[in-house]
């Protein structure tokens, strides 16, 4: 089911979060959020090397939810996003492709685990056969999460610095 207000979910390590959809009025949380978010991580999430996120993708982001889209943000109990996570899914319902950021300061404490987690069964609840990723293949945080969540990888043709991660749910 997808979220519509927030929600609180709790990772391995203990670390409460507050998950809802993002909103227009996020725009703003999004950019700080993402100046904490660290280079490479920046270009693992978009696939190219930004600096800053425009204000445009910002505003695509806060604004994204329909039937076929989750644009998720995580905060912290003090207020703050530490993570976003993005499920775009095609009309035919076969795939959704899933998209996580968690801030540089957050990571290792098991939220990009509990917000994929949170991606695939709704997915799943959507009737999606299939979520998946395209990961820099220098990725190996995510790669070695998505493996453990039993996704299967196989290569991108016509680029070899990258991967598809994908997982069966039908």
């Amino acid at each position: 089911m997808p979220i519509t207000e927030s929600q609180p979910l709790v990772t391995r390590a203990g670390v409460r979060l507050h998950v809802r959809r993002a909103r227009g009025a996020d725009e703003q949380l999004l950019a700080t959020f993402f100046s904490h978010v660290t280079p490479e991580d920046l270009r693992f999430r978009f696939l190219t090397g930004v600096r800053q996120v425009s204000r445009e993708r910002l505003a695509a982001m806060a604004d994204a939810n329909d039937d076929r889209t989750e644009s998720l943000v995580a905060f912290d109990d003090g207020g703050e996003i530490v993570a976003t996570a993005m499920l775009a899914g095609d009309a035919t319902r076969e795939r959704a492709e899933a998209a996580i950021a968690v801030r540089g300061d957050r990571k290792g404490q098991g939220i990009g685990w509990r917000l994929l987690e949170t991606l695939v069964s709704h997915a799943r609840q959507m009737g999606y056969a299939a979520i998946e990723a395209i990961e820099d293949r220098a990725n190996n945080e995510a790669l070695v999460l998505e493996r453990e969540m039993g996704f299967e990888t196989s290569f991108v043709e016509g680029d070899p610095s990258l991967v598809r991660v994908v997982c069966r749910l039908r």
